[in-house]
């Protein structure tokens, strides 16, 4: 199957997906200061560059895009049908690294916590929020805001 769009314009499309600042990644930075939680952005020098580091309770979390992390059993996650080789070796590349970043980080002490982007959606907003604060929450340093 060809390719819908010119050369051109796909590429011009792919250069307008963001890797920073996502909104589910806006949504997740908003919900925690709102919390009383304070955290830094991608920090260079933790494996992976974690989305958010709260260096304060030893965690960090990273937001998932369900199609770039090849999210497994999410309707996010279609592998499209040109260049098919070439998106898994890319998705496959990806998920990889996101676990060897991980096992990097848990042995230096930190805690990882996903979220996936389907987590996200409207129908699971609220019980993916309330997990995240109880997990944050079973930390003995947390003191929530008054």
């Amino acid at each position: 199957m060809t390719d819908v769009h010119s050369k051109e314009v796909r590429s011009f499309n792919m250069s307008h997906i963001k890797g920073k600042n996502t909104k589910p990644e806006m949504l997740i930075r908003r919900f925690l200061f709102k919390n009383g939680f304070r955290y830094r952005l991608h920090v260079k020098n933790l494996p992976g560059k974690p989305d958010l580091v709260l260096a304060k309770y030893k965690i960090v979390i990273f937001v998932h895009g369900c199609f770039w992390h090849g999210h497994k059993e999410c309707k996010y996650f279609v592998v499209p049908k040109t260049r098919t080789e070439w998106w898994l070796n890319k998705i496959t590349r990806n998920v990889s690294l996101d676990e060897k970043n991980k096992v990097e980080l848990v042995l230096l002490n930190w805690e990882v916590i996903e979220i996936w982007e389907c987590e996200l959606k409207k129908n699971n907003l609220e019980a993916t929020l309330s997990l995240l604060l109880n997990k944050l929450k079973m930390n003995s340093s947390y003191v929530g805001k008054q």
